[in-house]
């Protein structure tokens, strides 16, 4: 049998997961990524190192390489157009098109698709080009989620109460997004969700949709949730495809949701291909939307990749030949926890180009699994860059479990100038959410 060569897009933690996964269900694998990462550089038959959104240069290196499948890993590369470019040019790809991958890049018109075409999950939200009225529906929603229309890397909303004070904070922000053309230049109002955040993914076809166990992650930099959003500190799901504080019935809707999104999607003449999730606050009235991503989450992809039993070569496959519905897809029933190390001052002021010392054979020996995300090898290390620096994921047969693990291997990482959110998995985390839950009235079965 021919083996298949996939050309993945990126160079994270993210894609270190998606790129083991793919070799070691039989795959050859090529890289374009901005960094070197040194994971994905082992694994790599071809590497690029440069620009993961430029359409002709992934289609000439698809060409060179004799490219069956592509896939991109962030989301920057879909919407540059490469995905489209690259299935112009006669590759199968498991990712979304420009116009699929809309739903995470515009998030004024992923809520014109729900409300259009019904689908759950909505919330009070208003898009706004310029100032005018900008005020009155601040106050009128009272606590808001002030949000950049386009991308900021998981690290442009803020809210009132957490990132911004009060009405004149909310106001001041939403004006700077319009003025300054961050994000996209224009600003999306929405009321505050009151809740606890979790993440469900599926792979889909366009027809088929398939999740994988519900995550939740953590985006504020210190821990006990406090400090700025970042694009994820580490995040843990539970066993059997549980979460402590989710009942299966939130979850099942949950699911739902996202299938809906699909179908809304194929209805608008944008048919979605590839791994797409739906972040969610399960709120008192059940599970709302806060936004649609075209792709896997990260940390989220951690989580769940490692727990897939299925080939994961066979999916992407599937994926691109509208024949997901033939994968019997089955997950390990373990629980799992991620957990990033990352320069010190991630999120406001990070320290670049510090070393960290990496054992990664004893790393091995604790059982947990090492992602690189974007850093630069050097001798018995890595060398950090403004983002996130390594990633390790534990698990076991409880969530408890799997953060010792982590844990474990975290000991083997050194350097002065890095941080962890060692309360990521902790006992005392998950038992807190459970009683948000309970407080609001919402009793998880699952717990």
């Amino acid at each position: 049998m021919t083996e298949t060569s996939v050309l993945l897009i990126g160079g994270g933690a993210r894609e270190h997961a998606i790129g083991q996964a793919l070799v070691e269900s039989g795959a050859e694998l090529s890289v374009i990524m901005k960094n070197k990462n040194p994971g994905l550089a082992r694994l790599a038959t071809n590497v690029h190192v440069g620009s993961e959104k430029a359409p002709s240069l992934a289609v000439d290196k698809a060409n060179a390489w004799d490219i069956d499948i592509a896939i991109s890993g962030p989301e920057a590369p879909i919407a540059s157009g490469v995905t489209d470019a690259l299935a112009q040019a006669g590759i199968r790809v498991a990712s979304p098109t420009q116009k699929a991958g809309r739903i995470e890049t515009d998030k004024a018109w992923m809520r014109r698709v729900m409300k259009k075409h019904d689908v759950p999950g909505g919330i009070k939200s208003r898009h706004f080009t310029h100032a005018q009225g900008l005020r009155s529906y601040i106050e009128e929603l009272g606590d808001v989620a002030v949000k950049p229309i386009g991308l900021t890397g998981g690290k442009g909303v803020k809210v009132t109460g957490e990132h911004l004070d009060h009405t004149e904070d909310a106001l001041d922000y939403a004006t700077e997004i319009l003025t300054s053309g961050y994000g996209g230049g224009e600003v999306v109002i929405e009321e505050k969700l009151v809740g606890e955040e979790f993440t469900v993914q599926c792979f889909t076809d366009g027809d088929t949709v398939t999740p994988t166990p519900p995550i939740q992650d953590h985006k504020r930099a210190f821990e006990g949730d406090e400090g700025p959003n970042t694009g994820g500190m580490g995040s843990y799901s539970g066993p059997d495809a549980t979460l402590p504080f989710l009942t299966t019935e939130d979850h099942q809707e949950a699911i739902r949701i996202v299938e809906g999104l699909v179908n809304a999607l194929a209805k608008e003449g944008h048919r979605y291909v590839g791994p797409i999730y739906g972040q969610f606050m399960l709120t008192a009235d059940g599970p709302k939307v806060i936004e649609v991503n075209a792709r896997f989450g990260d940390p989220e992809a951690m989580n769940t990749i490692p727990l897939l039993e299925t080939s994961f070569t066979r999916i992407v496959d599937a994926l691109t030949r509208q024949r997901l519905h033939t994968v019997d897809m089955t997950f390990n029933t373990d629980a799992t926890v991620v957990k990033y190390v990352v320069p010190r001052g991630y999120g406001t002021n990070p320290s670049e180009n510090v070393t960290v010392h990496v054992n990664e054979d004893a790393i091995h020996d604790t059982g947990a699994r090492l992602y690189y995300p974007s850093c630069n090898p050097t001798e018995g290390g890595v060398t950090t860059t403004t983002s996130r620096t390594l990633a390790v994921v534990g698990t076991g047969d409880t969530i408890a479990d799997a953060n010792e693990q982590a844990e474990a291997a975290l000991e083997h990482i050194q350097s002065d100038e890095i941080y962890i959110r060692h309360d990521i998995g902790t006992d005392d985390l998950v038992t807190q959410r459970i009683a948000h839950m309970r407080a609001l009235g919402r009793d998880p079965t699952n717990a």
